[in-house]
């Protein structure tokens, strides 16, 4: 780097690390310095909306003070006509503040249906590649408290279990890769508020107004909803308590993985009858989770496959099925997977 460009980029992050003299700012930076809190390097996941220029300063703020190389890539997915214009626009926005922001383009044919699902596996799986091959674990995206909210919202609208409608954690893993929010305790509007005082501006998605899909018939309902005394506090406190019920059949779930199973290379798998004697929601995620392994599956199967054949175990002495990559037999009193 030369010594111009050096000077530059000292005073630019000089000018970021002040905007902490803010009150409001400094308290968000706090709770997201708090809730991050690792120290390896890691990439940066930018749309140009409000929530993810608000996670751009932050983190930003948070590689300064850590020491940390953190890199910033946005996805231009190719679905909208102006998408490159804006990713190209974004990127300048953010090399004024000495950011270097890399388009990654989504290429090949576009989905007609499941629109925003799909693309949203393609970003993540555009963002993990670029993660390994750059030797980085950690990718920070900007889920934040409200959308720990619509999610809660969509599950129940796809009649999902307790796993499902609490699924929006802090961090996941995808493809070995930890996906990281760390705003998932702060609200949109403090996002939004960060946005407009660090960078004055930031893209309007018109997605986020089109409500053909259910996210944004979701959000209106919330936003109805907040007007009829919906306390965001009390909510969050049932999702946490929900949490907690969940942890504890996880728990259980492990147990009887680990005592009533046998696995042979990950190629085939023998359930002793005793793994059948639990409740109801840990024999289902523990079934869940063997298709998973011996059908090297990332996705657990859909839910009333799986109650199916746990009905059949329980109904007929012997049968032969497959699901999910794997032939599931029973002998007896014996139940038998191996990889299809």
């Amino acid at each position: 780097m030369s010594q111009k460009n050096s000077n530059a980029s000292k005073k630019t992050h000089k000018f970021l690390l002040n905007k902490l003299k803010d009150r409001r700012t400094l308290k968000i930076y706090k709770e997201f310095e708090g809730k991050l809190a690792i120290n390896k390097n890691f990439i940066v996941a930018v749309s140009g909306g409000p929530d993810s220029l608000a996670l751009t300063f932050l983190s930003k703020i948070y590689s300064m003070k850590k020491s940390l190389k953190v890199k910033y890539f946005t996805v231009d997915h190719k679905l909208r006509k102006n998408s490159t214009l804006e990713a190209k626009y974004v990127q300048k926005k953010l090399k004024n503040f000495s950011i270097k922001l890399n388009i990654l383009t989504w290429r090949g044919p576009k989905p007609k249906k499941n629109i925003q699902s799909i693309a949203r596996e393609k970003r993540y799986e555009l963002l993990c590649d670029k993660a390994k091959k750059n030797r980085i674990e950690n990718i920070l995206v900007g889920h934040h408290l409200d959308d720990l909210f619509e999610n809660f919202f969509i599950r129940i609208l796809r009649g999902s279990g307790l796993q499902g409608l609490v699924s929006l954690g802090s961090e996941v893993q995808k493809n070995n890769i930890n996906l990281i929010r760390p705003l998932i305790n702060i609200e949109k509007d403090d996002l939004v508020y960060i946005s407009k005082f660090v960078f004055k501006s930031y893209i309007e998605d018109p997605s986020n107004e089109d409500d053909k899909f259910k996210r944004v018939k979701v959000r209106n309902l919330l936003k109805e909803l907040s007007l009829e005394g919906l306390d965001k506090n009390k909510f969050f406190l049932t999702i946490k308590n929900l949490k907690f019920a969940n942890e504890n059949i996880k728990f259980y779930t492990k147990k009887n993985l680990e005592k009533n199973v046998t696995i042979f290379q990950k190629k085939n798998a023998i359930l002793k009858e005793n793994f059948f004697s639990q409740s109801e929601e840990v024999i289902f995620r523990s079934f869940g989770e063997i298709i998973k392994i011996i059908g090297k599956k990332y996705y657990t199967v859909r839910g009333k496959k799986i109650d199916k054949i746990i009905d059949l175990v329980k109904s007929k002495s012997s049968f032969k099925v497959t699901l999910g990559g794997c032939l599931i037999k029973k002998v007896n009193r014996t139940v038998i997977l191996s990889k299809e």
